[in-house]
């Protein structure tokens, strides 16, 4: 038990620190518990086999298949016939359509997938984002309990109970797994009081100061990029003539030169391309695309002896709005990029993309920025061809929140998509398959009919994720099979002596919630679950209404924008502050776990 309370502890500093990637955590805790022989030895890795960690590949799977077949595209459109430009409306039709995906897709994907629908809404009605993303995450959170499919902490309560049941007391009887729709009645109520939460109250709770970057939408306006992040100016040719002191001189030694303006495109002898990277060399005759204002540009052609073009006479083909420009992107949490420098990352080598500034909070970084260290969270303004941009972001390292010009995919597969998707979802629910089963059926199908190919399904697999979850499992595994659980709900009751049901719920929620709020939701749960079955155990209460208590308290993270990677994607393109997702999370966190607590009493009266 000390040993199991050990890894508690550390597992909870390290993802509250942060010291420790979150997947290298769990993979030490999984190690060290197969090494202790708190689980046998067998049995150590087979979260990896479990029902929870297949479901969710099959679901990130078919989540992206949706994608890639022009779902998404279909419902913007959708949204913009409902909505018809009016404020009031278009945050309504949002909300419910983001609610209605929530319920069948992870949480993380899509909002990951509803960023860049969003931007394009505001581009088409003029609607700030600012009051448009927040609202869409918080719905997220809120409907992504209505099927058991959508939201991890659901999705191994199953495992959990198992493990549970193998550990009761002689005589007790067994907890009974969840179905696919057993927690809808709880994640309605929680998705239409997120939707009507927002209808009422968002003029009222969302920033009211007059910023300019919440009046524009990024993408559609020159001067958003001035505003914002002081990348401003014209695009010029700068020809480099035998005389110049460039000759000879590599793109990132000339980036460092004083007066030097924002080079994005180059053309040496009859190559052109955006991006150049800092090592390409500058010889005569070689034309440089600059931005920059024309006083800037004029002075730095002559202090280095090149000849000026305003007109885009050689580069003209590089700077087509329909085929390049200036875009914004987020780091997702489970990017690669995070704790790299921009110079490491080497994009414009890679993939043709310009790193042009920043954006943290309330800090630009436009000085030096290939000397910047990523963090979750952070907004990238990016130079680059849409159709290179739209290749890198398939590593799903950045999501691109500019409402830019985009093919969908592959829209003859729309139906494929829709059917198998469907499909899965009937085998969970009229048959005795296993989730597993059933949702892997539907990514099979996807994958058979084309709608994906096996590579674009492995880069659909958020693998952080999946090790997290596969390998914190047995962390819960072992807090049964040592009695660990069982000893903490008896302090917990010598604490609370003879309290009613309803606060000893109101206990675990507030914990559970508290702990998700600086953790993961998984690991909240995979901790929480356990305490609370034998808690239940111990007090005559229903064990599976405490279960699921803790598996939706997991979900109510709405006080921080660190609590959710939903939260923290849209930070960044809305302009927010941790004061408002306070102001906002705040009363609705309340709200949230009120019904939580009724609701689910309701169920198992």
């Amino acid at each position: 038990m000390m040993l199991v309370l050990g890894l508690v502890g550390f597992t909870m500093l390290m993802l509250v620190l942060e010291w420790i990637r979150a997947d290298m955590v769990a993979l030490l805790v999984v190690v060290v518990i197969g090494l202790t022989g708190l689980i046998p030895g067998d049995q150590v890795f087979n979260g990896f086999a479990g029902n929870a960690v297949i479901a969710i590949i099959a679901i990130m799977i078919m989540g992206a298949g949706l994608d890639r077949a022009g779902v998404l595209n279909l419902t913007a459109a959708f949204v913009m016939r409902m909505a018809r430009g009016v404020e009031s409306r278009l945050g309504v039709v949002v909300n419910s359509v983001t609610s209605l995906f929530s319920a069948v897709i992870p949480s993380q994907a899509l909002a990951a997938l509803m960023i860049p629908v969003t931007s394009r809404l505001s581009a088409r009605t003029g609607v700030p984002m600012s009051r448009l993303l927040l609202p869409m995450a918080f719905c997220i959170l809120t409907a992504t309990n209505t099927t058991l499919i959508a939201n991890s902490p659901l999705i191994v309560l199953n495992d959990l109970i198992a493990s549970a049941n193998s550990n009761l007391p002689p005589g007790a009887h067994t907890i009974p797994k969840f179905g696919l729709f057993s927690v809808t009645p709880v994640g309605l109520v929680l998705a239409v009081v997120g939707v009507l939460f927002f209808y009422l109250f968002t003029r009222k709770l969302l920033p009211e100061r007059e910023d300019d970057r919440l009046k524009v939408t990024p993408g559609r306006t020159e001067s958003y990029f001035a505003d914002t992040y002081g990348i401003a100016g014209e695009t010029a040719e700068l020809t480099v003539t035998a005389e110049s002191p460039l000759v000879g001189m590599s793109i990132g030694e000339v980036e460092q030169l004083h007066g030097a303006p924002l080079i994005l495109a180059i053309k040496n002898g009859n190559e052109s391309r955006v991006a150049p990277p800092s090592d390409q060399m500058i010889w005569v005759g070689t034309v440089l695309g600059v931005l920059a204002p024309r006083d800037a540009i004029n002075a730095f052609a002559n202090n280095q002896l090149c000849r000026v073009s305003m007109r885009m006479r050689q580069l003209g083909e590089q700077f087509n709005t329909t085929r390049a420009g200036i875009s914004e992107a987020v780091v997702p949490p489970s990017s690669r990029f995070i704790k790299q420098t921009v110079g490491e990352l080497r994009l414009r080598k890679r993939f043709g993309i310009s790193v042009l500034a920043v954006n943290r909070g309330d800090e630009v970084f436009r000085e030096d920025v290939r000397a910047v260290s990523l963090r979750a969270g952070d907004t990238l303004v990016l130079h680059s061809k849409w159709r290179d941009l739209l290749l890198a972001e398939e590593d799903r390292d950045f999501v691109v929140v500019t409402d830019i010009p985009k093919e969908e995919a592959r829209p003859g597969k729309i139906w494929q998509a829709v059917g198998f998707f469907v499909l899965a979802k009937c085998l969970a629910l009229f048959t005795h398959l296993d989730l597993s089963v059933a949702m892997m059926t539907g990514a099979v199908g996807m994958l058979l009919t084309g709608v994906l190919n096996m590579d674009e399904a492995y880069k659909a697999i958020n693998w952080k994720t999946i090790f997290v979850t596969a390998c914190l499992i047995p962390l819960g595994w072992s807090m049964d099979s040592t009695g660990t659980a069982s000893w903490i709900a008896q302090e917990v009751l010598a604490v609370l002596g003879h309290a009613p049901q309803w606060t000893l719920q109101l206990s675990i929620a507030v914990l559970t919630l508290m702990f998700s709020q600086v953790m993961s939701n998984v690991g909240a749960t995979v901790m929480m679950v356990p305490i609370a079955i034998s808690v239940a155990v111990s007090t005559g209460g229903n064990p599976s209404a405490y279960a699921l208590i803790v598996a939706v308290s997991s979900s109510n993270t709405f006080l921080l924008p660190s609590g959710h990677p939903a939260l923290m994607m849209v930070a960044g393109p809305g302009g927010y502050r941790a004061k408002d997702f306070l102001r906002v999370g705040l009363p609705l966190t309340i709200i949230v776990l009120t019904l939580t607590l009724v609701t689910i009493n309701f169920m198992y009266r």
